[in-house]
Order: structure tokens, then C-alpha cells, then sequence
């Protein structure tokens, strides 16, 4: 009888460990580096900054250009 439960539960672990390997892993998101989201933050950063530099340079302009 032991020997029967041992074999079975060995085949058990063997299929579960199978299983795992095969099912999806958790939710978990992906880990990003300090270094990656630093860059991540500068990239979306340049055009907000590049939109808030057009739009300050086409205000300056149109004064100037109904005093003409």
C-alpha cells in the first residue's frame, strides 16, 4: 500500500509541477527599471514641453503683428 501511495503521489507532483509550467503566470506587471522609467518620463516630458514652447513663441507673435 506504501509503495502504490508513493508512486501516485510522485505522478501527482510530477502532472501539478507540469501544469504550472503550462497555466498562465499572475497579473503581475512586468518590472521596469529606475533607469527605463526615468526615460519613459523624460520621452513623454520633450513634447509637452516642445507644445508649451510653440504655443508660448505663437502668442508672442500675434501681438506683434496687429501692432505693425
Amino acid at each position: 500500500m506504501n509503495r502504490k501511495k508513493k508512486v501516485v503521489s510522485t505522478l501527482k507532483k510530477r502532472a501539478k509541477k507540469a501544469n504550472a509550467k503550462l497555466a498562465p503566470h499572475s497579473n503581475k506587471p512586468r518590472y521596469i527599471s529606475k533607469a527605463e522609467r526615468e526615460k519613459m518620463a523624460l520621452e513623454t516630458e520633450a513634447p509637452q514641453q516642445e507644445e508649451t514652447i510653440q504655443q508660448a513663441e505663437s502668442v508672442q507673435e500675434e501681438p506683434t503683428a496687429e501692432n505693425s
